[in-house]
């Protein structure tokens, strides 16, 4: 019996399940990232002293794992497979510059590390069928379908939502990319998805594009963010209880024993002063650094209380920190663990030598699928795609300018290395750059120049015996 292919309402009915079934992992790492975290373990009795503490306990170290690796993944040229020697800009890195995604990268970026995966479409402009519309989804907002997760590069329809309506019943709008069409749908109502409109895409596949540093083979994806919560929580923990102790117990706590106090005393009569329960009042006594404390009494003892000490609490918060960066590569003095005082370019390269791996490891994968972005773009814009051209990543390391000069200049003279080819491995320097260099030096190349006479030596001779050929014959 054949199979009948789901309709678009059963896809999107699918698609907005999927999406409140994730909404609770995805929210609780939201918060995360935001700083709204679960609170420290308190006393069912506690103070309002005591949940202010636990307010002020939340020291968000999340936005860092996410933040310090998204800084080094930055696209900055883009290089077709057959782009010969002063061709012009390729239209895909016009459509990269026209959509702003030297800024708008980012975020996809960002996105990707915390919850493991995001998504970019590429659509058709309206008002121009060959300007390509880049636009960055959250994975909050769309779900995507694949035949095999972990392998295909494109998926067979995807739902994006507008978001997750509050009330359960409630509508929310919604678009279902397929392998020919976007259509325009409701979906959470009581009666069900329905369709609003549909328009072809003008591909002739599901133009959403993932982007997942992380996956396996059974397609599961997993961000920076998830599995260090619990770190996250206990750090929290371990800065609550060293608060209390600082605020409760971190002074000295001066005694007296075998002393009377002194009751309060009514100045007309002279009788002691009775509170509501029929006690006497006594008179505090104020002991503080300007007063000395004396005591009629020869059997009165002075004492006190020792402070708190602290250190095991500030060593307790430190390896915790020490577990967070060897557990998300990022290096301990990025969470204030160790020093880097007077540290060389060398020293710091080895000491981000985790990260790099893991930054490496991400262009990898985010690489490739901001290539096949700029393959659809390719698609729209009316041009022959190049499924071997690769995107080119900002250098982002910690080496120093004169170090990677001097590396460079010796793959010129030693290895025989174009120096042209160089230019793009200088830090700093981008495309463009690089293609304003060529120009100047086409332009100061003294063979060049030579040419350019030659020809126009040739030229005028020429052109003078063909107007005098034409005298003679007249």
């Amino acid at each position: 019996m054949a199979e009948t292919t789901p309709s678009v309402e059963e896809l999107a009915a699918v698609g907005f399940d999927r999406l409140r079934a994730d909404r609770e992992r995805l929210d609780r790492i939201d918060r995360y990232i935001r700083g709204e975290h679960d609170g420290p373990y308190t006393p069912k009795s506690a103070t309002e002293e005591y949940k202010l503490l636990a307010k002020r306990a939340v020291s968000n170290w999340l936005p860092l794992l996410v933040k310090t690796p998204s800084q080094a993944l930055a696209v900055d040229g883009f290089r077709r497979s057959a782009e010969a020697e002063g061709q012009e800009t390729p239209e895909e890195w016009r459509a990269w510059q026209d959509q702003r995604m030297d800024a708008r990268q980012a975020p996809v970026h960002r996105a990707a590390l915390t919850y493991g995966q995001a998504f970019v479409t590429v659509l058709r402009d309206p008002a121009d069928p060959t300007r390509p519309v880049i636009r960055g989804v959250s994975p909050r907002l769309i779900h995507v379908s694949y035949a095999d997760p972990a392998a295909d590069a494109l998926p067979l329809w995807a739902l994006q939502i507008e978001g997750l309506p509050e009330k359960e019943g409630a509508e929310a709008r919604g678009w279902l990319y397929d392998g020919t069409s976007v259509h325009d749908v409701m979906v959470g109502g009581k009666d069900g998805p329905r369709v609003i409109g549909s328009a072809p895409h003008g591909f002739d596949v599901c133009p959403v594009v993932r982007f997942a540093p992380d996956v396996d083979l059974e397609g599961r994806v997993t961000g920076v963010v998830e599995p260090m919560i619990p770190i996250q929580d206990r750090v929290n923990q371990t800065v609550f209880d060293l608060l209390v102790s600082q605020t409760f117990g971190s002074f000295k706590v001066r005694t007296i024993s075998g002393m009377a106090p002194e009751f309060k005393r009514d100045p007309a009569t002279g009788e002691v002063v009775l509170d509501a329960s029929g006690r006497p009042v006594p008179i505090p006594i104020r002991a503080d650094a300007s007063r000395f404390l004396v005591a009629p009494d020869p059997d009165t003892k002075f004492s006190q209380l020792d402070e708190t000490p602290l250190g095991g609490f500030l060593d307790a918060i430190e390896t915790a920190t020490k577990h967070l960066a060897a557990l998300s590569q990022l290096p301990p003095m990025y969470l204030g663990v160790g020093s880097v005082t007077n540290l060389s370019a060398e020293a710091m390269a080895a000491a981000e030598m985790a990260l790099s791996r893991a930054v490496e490891e991400y262009r990898h994968a985010l690489g490739e699928s901001w290539e096949l972005v700029l393959f659809l773009c390719a698609i729209v814009k009316g041009v022959e795609p190049d499924p071997e051209a690769e995107v080119l990543w900002t250098d982002a390391g910690s080496r120093s300018l004169s170090q990677t000069v001097d590396a460079l200049g010796k793959a010129v003279q030693m290895l025989q290395v174009p120096a042209r080819a160089m230019w793009s491995r200088i830090p700093g320097v981008t495309a463009r750059d690089v293609e304003e260099w060529a120009q100047m030096a086409e332009a100061d190349d003294p063979g060049l120049r030579m040419a350019d006479a030659m020809a126009s030596a040739v030229a005028a001779p020429a052109a003078v015996t063909d107007g005098y050929a034409g005298g003679d014959g007249a």
